[in-house]
């Protein structure tokens, strides 16, 4: 879960500090969404297809699941493995 910054509130006597101040904290928000974005870019492709055939489908990703008409079937895609049945 992330933790994002928090805006707390002290007495600023120059403009200065305050502008340090939120400079800091944005490039902290801004730290935090970048990582945040790196787990969601580095979570497992779940795309459904439906497709004749499951040769179709070019570059699957691991997690990918496709209904086969042809087969009349669920398939899910396993890296390493190929296309998986399911029961």
């Amino acid at each position: 879960m992330a933790n994002y910054p928090r805006l707390s509130p002290s007495p600023f006597i120059r403009v200065e500090d305050l502008q340090d101040y939120l400079v800091r904290w944005s490039n902290e928000l801004t730290r935090e969404l970048d990582t945040e974005d790196q787990k969601q870019n580095a979570a497992p492709a779940t795309k459904i297809y439906s497709v004749v055939t499951i040769t179709e489908i070019g570059r699957p990703a691991s997690g990918d699941v496709a209904f086969a008409i042809s087969a009349g079937k669920f398939k899910g895609y396993v890296s390493g493995t190929g296309w998986i049945d399911f029961h």
